[in-house]
């Protein structure tokens, strides 16, 4: 069989082929689905977590210096993710996807963004001190975070395949991240609107400002430079 008479073949099956659905109670990996048109419904909060300005880093540092920013980068904030009970399900070069579920799923997505840029603040920067004393690099990081129903399926080919997340949490949440780097916290409305207070004051002091998100229909989001220390 030629590939063009395979890939026509595989592609009118995905179309024409029913769906099988269940709703999850767990954030699933690759091997809980099939191949076939299979998939698990639930409801998540997606959290990126993206390095900003890595084009100008690999232009313009030295190739181990940038791998190392990454790899201080994605540790620290993987680390924090399965502290606060996201479960890490993509890494994409200079960022990390992570899912959150249950009851205080904004809650602990959001306070993990904020425990990011404390790392980002106050532990990368003094670690890279120490080492590099004369360098003039300075991490910045976005982390958008939303929440919604989300589509969870496996594709790919056999023997090369992942999950793939549908919905508007994984797509807005990636989003975010590409807003200016100015502000290291990006949430939706639907993310504010249910988390706890606990991560929406500070002393009594508001730790968001809101804004309209012009690239989407002026959509209502929420910003922070604030952090959680980490302890």
């Amino acid at each position: 069989m030629g590939l063009l008479t395979d890939l026509n073949k595989e592609v009118e099956q995905i179309l024409k082929e029913q769906w099988k659905t269940r709703e999850g109670q767990v954030v699933p990996e690759s091997e809980d689905l099939k191949l076939s048109n299979d998939a698990v419904i639930l409801e998540g909060t997606v959290l990126y977590a993206d390095l900003s300005g890595s084009t100008y880093l690999v232009d313009n540092y030295k190739q181990h210096f940038a791998a190392e920013i990454y790899k201080a980068y994605l540790h620290c904030a993987a680390k924090i993710i399965r502290s606060e009970g996201g479960v890490i399900t993509a890494y994409d070069g200079d960022r990390v996807m992570a899912v959150y579920i249950g009851n205080t799923k904004n809650t602990s997505a959001v306070r993990t963004a904020l425990k990011i840029n404390y790392s980002v603040q106050y532990i990368i920067p003094p670690a890279m001190k120490k080492v590099y004393p004369d360098e003039k690099y300075t991490v910045s990081q976005v982390v958008g975070i939303d929440t919604s129903n989300l589509f969870i399926a496996r594709t790919g080919i056999r023997g090369s395949n992942d999950l793939v997340w549908v919905g508007r949490a994984a797509n807005h949440a990636a989003k975010l991240t590409s807003l200016s780097a100015t502000y290291s916290t990006y949430i939706t409305k639907e993310v504010y609107d249910v988390m706890l207070d606990s991560v929406k004051t500070s002393n009594g002091r508001s730790m968001w400002e809101i804004v309209r998100w012009s690239e989407m229909d002026n959509k209502t989001i929420y910003r922070s430079n604030f952090w959680w220390t980490i302890e």
